[in-house]
């Protein structure tokens, strides 16, 4: 029962962001609304809506450690998974915006995170700070796109398109239904997950904040899953490193930010695994998208194949270190004497051989 509970607030999850991520764009371009801004601002809250979703609900159900896990390993599974699997398909091509202004706004965000944790919990306050900055930055985004290249336009408009006159979502309560019951999914489908969780944390032995780094985030990210899959395989490369970098910077100012408004005055409690291990585990995911984004303006497969391979290590020390295993100590310092030097020292050796090439 736990289990169908699970995948029926998944499926809850995936289905309501589906809605309300149609019902909203189409409202909003048949208001007049470039198709540009409709996929910057309502497309990308719609692919975060169920990590908010699930943090708030969790937030309100008093089980915090799984509101900052799931937003942590979210971003962590994000990165090391999706982009993984995705380069594997076929190599990802990022754009030059993505690496000047994407990339940085995503480590800045991933800092102030660090930064409002260091007391241990994030505070109304600083939640507050946390969604005033993810509307400036909102704000700043459609500012930008009145001066993008019809390229740009026109590559939007082909991923979001009006509803067609005459068509089932055409008219303005249809659009409002499919709002109304995208959210009420959202809603159902964040209770349901969140209390399968609890029952499997509690059935496995191991704290919320483990399963919210692992099976909650990789549930939460789905939508992410699908977008980036689906546009690699149809060759929309630049649209799949999009959509996690944004989807990443949404889910700290976003989910956090309102989680932590959402815990009033109490604040949003961040365990001191996460502040000593997971946060620093995002922070230097987001740094290595970097130098990988940085050789050739391309991540490679055997890049994306590293990606898959350290997040595969990375839950393996979860688990080992959440029963307290023996091998813990062991893997630990293969992985901090071996495994992370040689991947630092590739990662340099690529980046400044990419420089060579192209001042050559």
């Amino acid at each position: 029962m736990t289990i169908l509970m699970f995948l029926a607030g998944l499926a809850g999850l995936i289905a309501g962001a589906e809605l309300l991520v149609r019902g909203a764009s189409k409202l909003a371009l048949s208001f007049g609304i470039s198709p540009l801004v409709v996929g910057l601002t309502i497309v990308a809250f719609g692919t975060s809506s169920p990590e908010m979703a699930v943090s708030v609900g969790a937030v309100m159900d008093g089980r915090t450690d799984i509101a900052i896990g799931n937003v942590v390993g979210s971003n962590i599974f994000n990165v090391l998974f999706i982009l993984g699997l995705s380069a594997i398909i076929t190599p990802l091509v990022v754009h030059i915006q993505l690496i000047r202004q994407e990339v940085p706004i995503m480590l800045g965000a991933s800092l102030l995170l660090l930064v409002l944790a260091f007391d241990g919990r994030v505070g109304l306050w600083d939640g507050a700070i946390l969604v005033g900055l993810m509307l400036a930055y909102t704000v700043f985004l459609i500012v930008q796109s009145r001066r993008e290249t019809q390229d740009a336009q026109d590559e939007y408009a082909a991923e979001v398109k009006p509803a067609e006159a005459g068509g089932w979502d055409a008219s303005l309560p249809v659009q409002l239904i499919l709002i109304v019951a995208g959210l009420g999914l959202l809603v159902l489908g964040s209770d349901w997950l969140v209390d399968a969780a609890i029952v499997f944390a509690k059935a496995l032995g191991v704290s919320d904040v483990v399963i919210g780094l692992t099976i909650v985030a990789a549930g939460t990210s789905m939508p992410e899953v699908a977008t980036s899959v689906m546009a690699a395989f149809k060759g929309e490369r630049d649209i799949a490193v999009g959509n996690v970098v944004g989807s990443n910077t949404f889910n700290i100012l976003g989910c956090v930010g309102l989680s932590g408004i959402a815990a009033g005055s109490a604040g949003l409690g961040v365990p001191p695994s996460v502040l000593n291990f997971d946060i620093w585990v995002m922070l230097a995911v987001a740094l290595a998208c970097l130098p990988v984004f940085m050789t050739g303006r391309e991540i490679a497969r055997w890049e994306g194949g590293v990606f898959l391979l350290y997040y595969v290590a990375y839950v393996a020390y979860l688990i080992l270190a959440a029963q307290a295993h023996d091998a813990l100590g062991t893997f630990s310092a293969v992985m901090m004497g071996f495994v992370v030097p040689i991947t630092v020292i590739t990662l340099v050796v690529v980046l400044l051989r990419g420089r060579s090439q192209s001042a050559g």
